[in-house]
């Protein structure tokens, strides 16, 4: 099983030692966190190091900077703020999902980082052209990549119709939080399949 960048050395170290404890290894605690710390960070950090010294064109800084800020919250909220103001009958529904599947995975993010306590990609190698500040220092998973997915399955759920173009835009939102530096591949990926998934569990619980 490839465990890969997908998955928090946190979790993986305790994988690893369990296993070395039921062959019956000699493998010490620390022995174990930094073998597994080898193979799971080596490719977050190959593409890292790639993306932070990448000298893009001027539109794309421009694009990804403009769907980070709008992962902020402002595009979420300008298209409930629509959603609500129009005269489909399940509106209410949708927005009261979409704000269940957002507010959970806000309080299971916060405590993930919390353990794993992963520190930002720009924190370990300077980024060559995006000057991010935020108050939050730990990366895994993504905050904005959970929201955004949150926001567009649970909506796209009850609008299949427009579930293509939200994908895209929380794709897009998730993608730059990359390449501006902010998170490693592997924290964009749980966030995003952590948010699909409440998205959906919460348009279950509203239909």
């Amino acid at each position: 099983m490839a465990v890969g960048a997908a998955a928090p050395v946190f979790w993986t170290s305790r994988v690893a030692v369990a296993i070395a404890r039921a062959r019956g290894d000699t493998m010490t605690l620390s022995g174990a966190r930094n073998t597994l710390q080898s193979i799971t960070v080596v490719p977050d950090h190959r593409i890292m190091r790639r993306v932070n010294r990448w000298r893009a064109p001027r539109w794309i800084r421009w694009w990804m900077l403009l769907a980070t800020r709008a992962g902020d919250g402002w595009l979420w909220g300008a298209i409930g703020i629509a959603l609500l103001f129009s005269s489909d009958p399940m509106r209410f529904r949708a927005v009261e999902a979409a704000g269940f599947a957002v507010a959970a995975g806000i309080l299971i993010f916060l405590k993930v980082k919390g353990v794993v306590c992963r520190v930002r990609p720009r924190d370990l190698e300077p980024h060559c052209w995006a000057n991010i500040v935020t108050r939050d220092r730990f990366s895994f998973p993504s905050g904005h990549s959970t929201t955004a997915f949150a926001v567009a399955v649970s909506l796209g759920s009850f609008y299949p119709e427009a579930m293509a173009l939200l994908l895209l835009l929380a794709s897009m939102v998730a993608l730059s939080r990359v390449v501006v530096g902010m998170h490693f591949l592997s924290d964009v990926i749980a966030g995003s399949g952590m948010g699909a998934l409440l998205g959906y569990i919460a348009f279950c619980f509203a239909v």
